[in-house]
């Protein structure tokens, strides 16, 4: 690969600021050599996904970095930034996938997918925030896996991050339909 970095970019470095702690032991999907492979049948997928809607997490926040959650329990929801630490580094080669890893859609590009094995897979998952107890945030529907770095924690204001309308390709939405994810509007 070429890259030539712009000599005005600082040095970029990440630092976790808390880790996940989760009933998620080992991700849905898994990155293989040529794309992503489903480690289970749909119908277990489908289960996976109605687990992680219900389940409760907490996001433990290091102390050095307490601080900084005053005033996060005043919002319905937060953003969260997490590192998906057991993709083997090398798999973050892959340049194309079949969504989910069905074989049955094309192959799409990785920035037009969700799939976690990325160049710099950092994932995002917005998830209602229940409460705060000093470091600590328990949220609901968190698909991280347990011991997942946390990067980053940002509230989720819909005016500032929330899209209206958003359009998604007809392969995406059938995912959503086959895992029974549609959205409350649409179901």
């Amino acid at each position: 690969m070429n890259h030539t970095p712009d000599a005005h970019w600082p040095d970029m470095h990440l630092h976790p600021v808390g880790i996940v702690r989760s009933d998620i032991t080992s991700p849905v999907l898994a990155a293989g050599d040529g794309d992503l492979e489903l480690q289970e049948k749909k119908e277990a997928i489908r289960q996976h996904h109605e687990q992680v809607e219900g389940g409760v997490c907490e996001l433990v926040i290091f102390p050095d970095f307490a601080e900084l959650l005053e005033g996060i329990e005043d919002f319905s929801h937060v953003m969260v930034l997490y590192w998906p630490h057991l993709i083997d580094p090398s798999k973050r080669q892959l340049r194309k996938v079949h969504p989910m890893g069905r074989k049955d859609l094309p192959l799409r590009g990785i920035f037009s997918t969700c799939s976690p094995a990325r160049p710099n897979p950092i994932l995002v998952s917005v998830v209602p925030l229940l409460e705060r107890d000093g470091n600590i945030l328990r949220v609901k529907g968190l698909e991280a896996v347990d011991g997942s770095p946390i990067i980053d924690l940002k509230p989720f204001v819909e005016p500032s991050h929330g899209a209206k309308n958003p359009k998604v390709p007809e392969w995406m939405s059938r995912i959503h339909r086959d895992l029974g994810l549609e959205t409350k509007e649409k179901a």
